[in-house]
């Protein structure tokens, strides 16, 4: 008898002192940075402004989705390449499905406490992409779209 109630005992400690979001999520994300062309060199900038990854297109970073309790992270990815225009892509974090799981089964302590304080609660999206085109503003490139990124093609819109 007195085991099963150590085990109820922990169970209930558990889901009292536990947060969903952070059981079942995540609190860093990888996310795919993209270009058309490759080779576009990319810097990332948190929040505070501070440079915190650089590199050369197609890479993967893994990145924190909180910058502080109750704060999500937001990135600004600046892409550059000699010959070519500058272009800047904002990443900014989203309150993840799973923080709400907190209303059945965290309860407030997961919901104010854990995830907050874990960074789980936000979640990050998985891909950033960009084109690129030339300086020359009389000039026109060309693309097949086997050199989209799916996001791209997402975005395309049919001409009839």
């Amino acid at each position: 008898m007195k085991t099963k109630l150590a085990t109820l005992g922990f169970l209930a400690s558990a889901l009292i002192l536990s947060g969903c979001a952070s059981i079942l999520g995540e609190s860093q994300y990888p996310v795919s940075i993209n270009s058309t062309p490759d080779g576009i060199a990319f810097e990332i900038h948190n929040r505070a402004g501070n440079v915190i990854h650089s590199g050369v297109t197609p890479g993967t970073v893994t990145l924190n989705s909180s910058a502080s309790y109750f704060k999500g992270e937001k990135y600004m990815i600046r892409f550059s390449k000699a010959g070519y225009g500058e272009e800047s892509r904002l990443l900014d974090s989203q309150v993840s499905g799973w923080y709400w799981g907190n209303i059945l089964f965290g309860g407030l302590i997961g919901m104010l406490i854990v995830d907050p304080a874990t960074g789980a609660m936000y979640k990050l999206p998985p891909e950033v992409s960009v084109v690129l085109s030339t300086r020359d503003s009389d000039s026109l490139t060309v693309l097949s779209i086997d050199e989209l990124s799916l996001a791209q093609r997402e975005q395309l819109v049919p001409l009839y």
